[in-house]
């Protein structure tokens, strides 16, 4: 009921969450959990799958890298303005169900290309989600309790993580022991794990589709009707960013646009070429380059329509040097959470149930403890220096080296476990605040492109590089652990980045509106 103010007007009541909000919020947990199974189930199931398709190493990075990261960065720009413009819960619903199709899919790839075209699917499919879930959750829930359901929403993340682990090894072990010959229609192992676990999201995505599409805008007081024709909005946010529509949306702002286009399409090709020559790996680099070449299509159509918000992303070194410095921590991430597995299981001979529990359990604790508390030390610092946040990154790029060098030296598995916990936690404080420096860094309107180019920068840089370069490394020196223990090469060039960071931050954001104007 509405109270009335000191004039007697009546004051409209808060916005609150019912147990309709909470309901929801329980459904896209489970949606997320099954994202994160879906996508890092490969890493416990990476020693099987290199030796029944004849794979190495790689071939293995890439799989868990570039072939589902460059299709889920540039696909999440288009998908996430269709969630600004249609239906939510329809899109996720059909998200949901291509990537359960494709990673069930994936247990009938009998070579690299099959394996490749799902890991694709799985990333489009994937892209879907987080865009969708924050929208819904802003919808459902007030301001104040916005902080709480996003936080329980991204614990899907951790969750979905580490269980991907744990039900992968069960699967291959409860399998293996029933049809040591295979099973039905020749299933193996891992070919079984990927249809257990993806299957059921199947169902879910049918669950998903009785959701309630709440009123767009509601909690903030200020209704937002959906686009008339989305559709035709997706289309052209597609000529944006997808070869060769890009094509067309470059000579649409004119035969210079189009020459410019071509030309970097050339030279980014030929740079893929180049690498190709050098590690026989055609899918890394053929991916690579599209990624890179579609980023610089989108960057180039939003400098012609939006060049205030160009200029604050990607005209603003602060904002760039944060986005790569965090990036190259994303990559040391992502590299250890696929491969630290395969590495217990050959180099220490340690049981597939066994590292998979510890693992897991690891992966899911570190992770939540770290982020958590990475933001609220980073919140602490920027209250009392405008760039207090940077040097949460700088913890972040500094603090794992030690225990990645001591966990993956030692033979003994106790300590390993101990490091690469230690070494997920460290890690994992920098993530907040990377993303709330990019967020100050330009003007509420400019958030939601700002966030799609933070992403950009750690799936880009750090999903599709971080697998790859150690499965390379492994290749080339016959030795994972020199492939890991190469993850701390990077930490000298964040480091160098952040501290370039350090300095412009406080600056870039003191002039926010001025160079909006100019």
């Amino acid at each position: 009921m509405a109270e009335n103010d000191t004039t007697g007007a009546p004051v409209p009541a808060e916005p609150r969450a019912t147990g309709y909000s909470w309901y929801v919020l329980a459904v896209l947990v489970v949606v997320y959990i099954l994202n994160f199974i879906d996508r890092q189930i490969l890493s416990i199931l990476a020693v099987d799958v290199k030796a029944d398709l004849g794979l190495d190493d790689g071939d293995l990075g890439f799989l868990g890298g570039a072939a589902f990261a460059v299709f889920y960065a540039l696909f999440g720009i288009p998908l996430g303005r269709l969630a600004d413009n249609w239906s939510r819960v329809k899109l996720l619903s059909i998200g949901l169900t291509l990537w359960s199709a494709m990673t069930a899919l994936s247990g009938f790839a009998y070579n690299k290309l099959t394996l490749t075209l799902a890991r694709m699917g799985v990333g489009i499919g994937e892209a879907t989600a987080s865009p969708t879930a924050y929208s819904l959750i802003s919808d459902y829930f007030p301001k104040r309790q916005k902080a709480t359901a996003l936080a329980i929403y991204s614990s899907g993340l951790y969750i979905g993580g580490g269980v991907s682990l744990f039900i992968g090894a069960l699967i291959v072990e409860t399998w293996g022991r029933a049809y040591p010959a295979g099973g039905p229609l020749g299933l193996v192992g891992w070919q079984a794990a990927f249809l257990a676990v993806g299957i059921p999201g199947l169902i879910v995505a049918l669950w998903v589709a009785t959701l309630r599409e709440p009123v767009r805008g509601a909690m903030d007081g200020v209704a937002s009707p959906s686009s008339p024709s989305p559709f035709r909005e997706f289309g052209k946010d597609l000529s944006m960013i997808v070869p060769p529509l890009t094509l067309w949306g470059a000579w649409k702002r004119g035969p210079a646009a189009l020459a410019i286009n071509i030309g970097v399409a050339i030279a980014v090709s030929a740079f893929a070429w180049w690498m190709i020559e050098l590690t026989a790996n055609e899918a890394q680099w053929m991916a690579v380059a599209l990624g890179y070449y579609a980023v610089f299509s989108w960057a180039s159509t939003l400098r012609a329509h939006d060049p205030a918000t160009f200029r604050l992303i990607w005209g603003t070194p602060a904002f760039i040097c944060t986005t790569l410095g965090y990036g190259l921590v994303s990559l040391a991430a992502y590299a250890l959470a696929f491969w630290s597995a395969p590495y217990a299981e050959t180099v220490l001979g340690i049981p597939k149930k066994e590292l998979a529990f510890w693992l897991g359990a690891n992966g899911a604790i570190s992770g939540f403890v770290g982020v958590i508390i990475g933001g609220r030390i980073a919140d602490y610092l920027r209250a009392r220096n405008p760039a207090g946040r940077i040097v949460m990154i700088m913890f972040g790029v500094v603090a794992p080296v030690a225990p990645i060098w001591i966990g993956y030296t030692t033979p003994d598995p106790t300590l390993f476990y101990v490091m690469n916990f230690l070494a997920g936690a460290f890690g994992a404080t920098a993530l907040g605040a990377a993303a709330a420096t990019t967020q100050d860094l330009v003007l509420p309107r400019m958030r939601g492109t700002a966030t799609a180019a933070f992403f950009l920068g750690t799936t880009l840089v750090g999903l599709s590089f971080g697998p790859y370069m150690v499965g390379q490394i492994s290749v080339i020196a016959g030795d994972l652990r020199m492939g890991i223990l190469s993850l701390i090469g990077v930490a000298p060039i964040a480091l160098g980045l952040l501290i370039y960071a350090y300095r412009a931050v406080p600056r870039a954001e003191a002039t926010i509106v001025e160079r909006a104007q100019v």
